[in-house]
């Protein structure tokens, strides 16, 4: 799997939402594009992931 252009290998199919928890993420303060399409937060637990997919991770940063 593609994670922000860096390839990840997955051993078997896991859920968007622990995948991002494993990897540190906040998700309320992050966006997800799989495979080209935006991820509502409402479906990182139904989403599933596996070794073909391209994942696009973008956190949000604030600041003046």
């Amino acid at each position: 799997m593609k994670v922000n252009g860096e390839q990840i290998i997955l051993s078997e199919k896991i859920p968007l939402s622990e995948f991002l928890q494993r990897e540190g993420y906040f998700c309320d303060k992050i966006a997800v594009e799989l495979n080209g399409e935006i991820i509502p937060r409402s479906r990182y637990a139904s989403v599933f992931l596996t070794d073909a997919d391209k994942l696009e991770i973008v956190s949000f940063v604030g600041g003046g």
